[in-house]
């Protein structure tokens, strides 16, 4: 039985996550919009942290925020279709590491603490779940997720400075080669936060809004209950994860040149950098594009995680 929960996640998971890898990509660009000029020079620290006026740098201001079509257009123009599925083997990789671990952990986790009795389980309990997996799962697939950060943003750096992946196995041989093996978990302090975040609201939702559903009559459990569920679960895990999803997109995906100092010396130093550069609500860049991503991600997620259950339902493993 434990098995099985592990087989289905990571099926559902794929599915989802190949499907909706062009709108990852946009989001990750999105996140990284507003860096590029700053983390590329020394001035970065001191223009982000200044107060005076009197002794200011000039810099050419900002490039003008640019949305997801307009994104999504830049990429399709300048690099072509194909540069949509940019890291979609890491993607297949984090998703087959990551979200087979977290998704088989919270069914054996849920399990063992639902009530024998009344076939119920508390809200605190599912998140509690959830919190576990998520960070279970980030841990084990942090290496794949740096991997994919990095292919996806590789397109929007000048030709000289291009890493050049040529597969997911390929950046993460020269992330060991040139950087060391624990580039490999890079941000994984923030990628561990977010999925626990994401993966409590995001499997704690969907359960309690089927749920709920199911209880008041509003509708059978088929696909119109799973679709709702799952929206409304992609909606919750965005709001919650945006801020922390930023972050750790940045610090994966800044350049560490030896002998000099890193752009951000960890999580909090990004965060603060990110925000006194660019006002707090550069912690939800790219918010539209998650919103865009990680609904349809969730709906396809679950209705192909109940289809799989489907298939399963017959074998035990």
């Amino acid at each position: 039985m434990g098995l099985k929960g592990f087989a289905e996640g990571g099926i559902a998971s794929i599915v989802a996550g190949c499907s909706t890898h062009p709108l990852d990509l946009i989001k990750v660009r999105m996140q990284l919009q507003g860096e590029s000029a700053p983390v590329q020079t020394s001035l970065r620290p001191a223009l982000a942290f200044q107060t005076s006026s009197s002794s200011a740098v000039h810099a050419p201001p900002p490039p003008p925020r640019v949305g997801i079509i307009g994104i999504g257009s830049r990429i399709i123009r300048q690099e072509g279709t194909r540069a949509l599925f940019s890291g979609v083997s890491a993607t297949v990789l984090r998703q087959t590491l990551y979200s087979t671990t977290r998704m088989g952990l919270y069914d054996i986790l849920k399990t063992k603490w639902t009530d024998p009795e009344t076939k119920s389980i508390p809200l605190t309990r599912k998140l509690a779940a959830g919190f576990i997996a998520g960070g279970i799962g980030a841990a084990v697939g942090n290496p794949a997720d740096v991997a994919m950060v990095r292919m996806q943003a590789d397109g929007r750096l000048p030709l000289a400075d291009r890493r050049n992946y040529k597969s997911v196995l390929d950046a993460i041989a020269q992330m060991v080669r040139g950087e060391g093996v624990t580039s490999l978990w890079r941000g994984s302090s923030m990628t561990i936060n977010r999925a626990m975040l994401v993966t409590a609201s995001q499997l704690a939702t969907y359960d309690s809004v089927k749920e709920t559903i199911l209880e008041k009559g509003l509708m059978r459990d088929g696909l119109g209950t799973h679709v709702t569920s799952s929206f409304a679960a992609g909606f919750v895990a965005s709001v919650a994860s945006n801020p922390v999803d930023v972050i750790k997109t940045r610090v994966m995906n800044m350049k560490v040149v030896a002998g000099t100092a890193p752009p951000y010396k960890g999580a909090v130093d990004c965060a603060l950098k990110t925000v006194r550069a660019e006002g707090i609500m550069a912690l939800y860049k790219g918010f539209w594009p998650t919103v865009s991503r990680q609904a349809p991600f969730t709906v396809i997620l679950f209705v192909t995680l109940e289809q799989v259950k489907k298939v399963f339902k017959d074998f035990d493993f």
